[in-house]
């Protein structure tokens, strides 16, 4: 999958299209992608588990009942989760712009250690991999155990 340019807004890719990438794949696409602009507004998420297997779609839909994605305000550098069905806010994270933990080159880091309780202990990073599309590591006590998509609407 090739990343797009930042200018180009007649490319969205469907999210569902990196479950289909294999995990080298998608390190590789992450490694590539620029840091892409400051998130801001409401993106749809989709887990990344399994990934280039049979079973990451079914994976996504299932623990799609659970997180349903993430809204921004890039004015005052927040971030919260929606959960459940119902899409309900909670566990907040400060976004900042970083270095990655994959490979020293800037992310935006969604982190969570002032902000929640809950997830203290973890750290995302993101990557615009096309406009729009937004590739996530997740880290916990600095282990990453996951990835995720993130998708906003067209502007």
């Amino acid at each position: 999958m090739a990343t797009a340019s930042a200018s180009d807004t007649s490319v969205l890719p469907d999210p569902r299209a990196l479950a289909a990438m294999d995990g080298r794949a998608l390190d590789a696409l992450f490694r590539r992608s620029p840091a892409g602009a400051v998130p801001h507004g409401r993106a749809e998420g989709l887990f990344l588990l399994l990934p280039g297997t049979r079973l990451a779609g079914p994976l996504a839909g299932l623990l799609g009942i659970a997180w349903r994605g993430k809204d921004f305000d890039a004015a005052d550098g927040s971030m919260v989760n929606r959960v459940t069905p119902l899409g309900v806010r909670a566990v907040p994270a400060r976004v900042r712009a970083e270095a990655s933990r994959m490979d020293g080159r800037p992310c935006h880091v969604l982190d969570y250690t002032v902000s929640s309780r809950i997830a203290r202990a973890v750290r995302d990073e993101i990557r615009e991999v096309a406009p729009g599309l937004y590739l996530g590591q997740v880290y916990w006590h600095g282990i990453r155990v996951g990835r995720f998509a993130l998708r906003f609407p067209r502007r």
